[in-house]
């Protein structure tokens, strides 16, 4: 079994699996509502706030998809000259707090 990344047709279609029930919740629910005795008007704005976060959530989903960190290749973990951040430095000098020695 061969795993994708991220960006890959499966975590894309994966995606759109869950807006396509998203979408199928948006138009059931309704019906229901209107099908257990609720006023249309009621089940049309249910329907309506359902479908907003729809749409946000189909944003945010595609979002995290093309954004996700891709996986670190195993050959190149730990390269030369790789920055280690602001505080990571190595070495003692007398510009990082050393004791200078008397002259």
């Amino acid at each position: 079994m061969e795993t994708q990344g991220p960006g890959s047709c499966a975590s894309v279609g994966s995606v759109g699996d869950v807006v396509r029930w998203a979408a199928f919740s948006c138009l059931l629910v309704p019906v229901v509502l209107v099908g257990y005795g609720a006023p249309v008007g009621g089940a049309a704005a249910a329907a309506a706030g359902l479908a907003a976060g729809t749409a946000v959530c189909r944003v945010l989903l595609h979002r995290s998809a093309r954004t996700a960190p891709r996986a670190p290749d195993p050959a190149g973990d730990l390269q030369a000259g790789t920055h280690r951040g602001r505080h990571s430095r190595t070495g003692t000098g007398a510009h990082r707090g050393g004791r200078k020695a008397d002259s």
